[in-house]
């Protein structure tokens, strides 16, 4: 069965034998390789492992020849992991030639257009802009992991929670009007209780400041946690900080915290805690039975819109 990953995680090209590119002909394999130029033929160039390898301009991206792809998204894979199928052996010109665009379309029919939401698959985040990060769900296909989907914490720019070049798993949300994958992360975090499970009263933790209100600063503690603290002056977005939890309150999804060190030297950013990284997800219910909030996720919910609240997300107050 042929795989289909991120460009960066593809079968590496580079240390096959003529043989074994054969076979990876003969089988549809999907390899990569870094692009070393574009040249004046409108040619992607590479090395195979010492042997010379090319793609043509419209196979360089599957949509390049209809204008749906931009001509700079090609230019900027020199130097970079280019994913592909190897479409014919050497010629009379010892080359071998290759595609990108026929790996792009088999990995759309074979894979990503066999996803439904709530299924989850590993991708990897390849740009970032304020109003979310655009993820390599596979040989080089993007898809949006919109910011309201990164955490139920609240962030202020998706460069709070992820980073370029980062590995993630997320679940699929749902497909835009174009059938394009709409991504999120926070239903693979842990819900309120899991996440207030790793803390107890009377600890001093690390945090990050998240929102400054009139009435008290959140700050998160964990990527889908957060409690108040008293407003204090002079604290800014993303400060770290050190907290005393006074209490743990989960019948109101509340943590009332302390801040104790607001003079941290270190950058802070925390990591990931998944709580599934492969399989399905139907429903997910972020929060505690007897809260007044609730807070929940349903993948059966058909919506396409990718911006504002995450679809499909219900909030009851």
């Amino acid at each position: 069965m042929v795989e289909y990953k991120p460009e960066g995680l593809c079968r590496p090209a580079c240390t096959l034998s003529p043989a074994q590119l054969t076979q990876a002909l003969a089988q549809g394999t999907v390899l990569q390789a870094t692009a070393l130029a574009f040249d004046r033929e409108q040619r992607l160039r590479l090395d195979l492992n010492g042997q010379p390898a090319y793609m043509e301009h419209n196979d360089c991206a599957d949509g390049i020849e209809t204008g749906q792809v931009r001509e700079i998204a090609v230019l900027t894979r020199v130097g970079r992991p280019t994913c592909f199928v190897i479409v014919e052996a050497p010629g009379p010109d010892g080359a071998w030639r290759l595609s990108r665009r026929l790996a792009q379309r088999r990995c759309r029919t074979e894979y990503l257009d066999q996803l439904r939401p709530g299924d989850i698959l590993p991708c990897r985040v390849t740009h970032i802009e304020p109003f979310g990060a655009f993820c390599d769900v596979g040989c080089g296909i993007s898809a949006l992991l919109p910011i309201d989907c990164l955490s139920v914490s609240r962030i202020q720019n998706p460069a709070d929670r992820v980073q370029l070049e980062e590995d993630l798993f997320c679940v699929i949300k749902s497909r835009d009007e174009q059938g394009r994958l709409v991504l999120s992360l926070r239903e693979l975090l842990g819900t309120w209780q899991q996440n207030a499970d790793r803390f107890a009263v009377g600890e001093t933790v690390v945090g990050i400041v998240r929102s400054i209100e009139e009435y008290g600063i959140f700050i998160e503690i964990a990527p889908n946690l957060a409690g108040l603290a008293e407003r204090t002056e002079g604290l800014r977005l993303g400060q770290p900080v050190s907290v005393y939890i006074k209490s743990i309150l989960p019948d109101k999804m509340k943590l009332k915290l302390v801040i104790v060190n607001r003079e941290l030297s270190e950058p802070l950013r925390f990591s990931l805690p998944y709580t599934q990284t492969s399989g399905h997800i139907d429903r997910w219910v972020y929060s505690t039975p007897f809260s007044r909030k609730h807070i929940e996720t349903d993948f059966g919910t058909d919506i396409l819109a990718a911006s504002g609240p995450c679809a499909g997300e219900q909030i009851l107050l």
